[in-house]
């Protein structure tokens, strides 16, 4: 994220000796991406960010994959999926590959363990609910319609000022505005649909005391995601000031600009940031084609590339009527056929001059496996919905 930032007390200059006003050295750390050859940030700890006194195993919850196989559309309603209460512990798994996992969560009002992710970055978007996020950067407030962006190895909690909907979109990577958004320096370009006012990061440091504290970590071995409970001799949140272009931030998607056309925009559009081998989208209320002869809906597609990933989380997605897709719902539309709209919201769909329809789309470049969360809401009916028939129709031929 090169947006530059610099936050409580630093030195003048960079690797040069920071001390408090009893004369002891504050221990500057540099966390930062690609080696030394991407973002970075310099953070001043009271204590040594590397004392780690302890290490145990943290034992993850199931995230077994089952591939989507037979093939076919799926829909995954998330309001019906019981979750733990925990912001981190309580997610389970809805769909995944290898280069990006789905989460779903309904915390209560209890604060999440600290805990960092080193697999890569998270994009966790809030359906609902209010709360903060603390960090060695600082506080970020959050509320319904967020994005909360946090960088791979941020040590942080969540502490939910109520009860609160998240969809965390866990990369194996980074996560990042699209590249045809900025500049070659890194700026925001005219024709971005949002840019750097939009996005929140911390505005002061947040200092907690402590020792002998545990930090929850999830990486990876050669047996795939697991996790590790790190004990540090001092509290992580010792951090009295830092700069530079790599930290949480928050964007919400009321101030996310939807582009319109004369016909039909293609999905491209409406991206609000990429991950490797994945992107994020958002279908937002907006006027449609003004062409006299327009089709508002999507034209059918098949995903030669992509696995495409729908979450529905505002108003009344008018492609999906009569399919049983509602807010709450997931729909997962995987490459090797064709979809689009039910067939009668083509009709119904002509004249509209306005979509009130709100969803968050993941498309993914690798095959998306279900998650025993995923599988555990799935509503079997729902790939047969444009055909208004299916497997149990007594008109169907048996495979057999």
């Amino acid at each position: 994220m090169a947006f530059y930032r610099s936050v409580g007390t630093i030195p003048p200059k960079r690797h040069t000796q920071h001390r408090d006003e009893s004369g002891a050295l504050y221990y500057e750390e540099l966390m930062g991406e690609e080696g030394f050859s991407s973002d970075s940030s310099l953070l001043y700890h009271r204590g040594v960010p590397s004392a780690l006194v302890n290490s145990q195993v943290w034992e993850l919850s199931d995230q077994t994959r089952t591939p989507n196989h037979p093939l076919k559309a799926r829909h995954l309603k998330l309001h019906s999926l019981e979750t733990g209460s925990c912001p981190v512990e309580g997610r389970r798994l809805v769909l995944g590959n290898n280069d990006v996992r789905l989460t779903y969560v309904v915390t209560g009002g209890q604060s999440s363990p600290l805990y960092r992710n080193a697999i890569g970055d998270e994009c966790v978007y809030v359906e609902s609910g209010t709360g903060t996020v603390e960090s060695v950067f600082g506080v970020v407030p959050y509320r319904a319609g967020d994005y909360v962006v946090i960088p791979r190895a941020t040590t942080h909690r969540w502490v939910p000022a109520e009860a609160s909907r998240l969809y965390a979109i866990e990369a194996n990577s980074h996560i990042h505005p699209p590249k045809r958004y900025l500049s070659r320096f890194g700026q925001m370009l005219e024709h971005a649909p949002y840019c750097e006012r939009d996005l929140h990061g911390p505005t002061s440091p947040y200092l907690v005391e402590g020792e002998d504290v545990d930090v929850l970590v999830k990486h990876r071995t050669s047996a795939g995601v697991v996790g590790t409970r790190m004990t540090y001799a001092t509290h992580p949140f010792d951090v009295v000031g830092w700069d530079g272009c790599l930290y949480p931030y928050t964007f919400n998607i009321d101030d996310y600009m939807p582009i319109t056309g004369k016909i039909h925009q293609p999905p491209p559009v409406h991206q609000v940031f990429e991950g490797w081998n994945f992107v994020i989208c958002n279908f937002l209320p907006r006027k449609v084609d003004y062409h006299e002869l327009s089709i508002p809906v999507p034209y059918y597609h098949s995903n030669v590339d992509s696995d495409e990933v729908m979450f529905y989380v505002g108003g009344d997605y008018e492609a999906r009527k009569g399919s049983g897709i509602n807010l709450g719902s997931i729909s997962l539309h995987p490459g090797g056929y064709a979809h689009g709209p039910q067939p009668a919201a083509i009709e119904a769909s002509l004249g509209a001059e306005y979509f009130d329809e709100s969803a968050v789309m993941v498309d993914t470049f690798a095959p998306l496996d279900l998650g025993e969360g995923g599988l555990a809401v799935e509503d079997p009916a729902y790939a047969w919905t444009w055909a208004g028939r299916g497997p149990d129709d007594p008109a169907v031929f048996s495979n057999s």
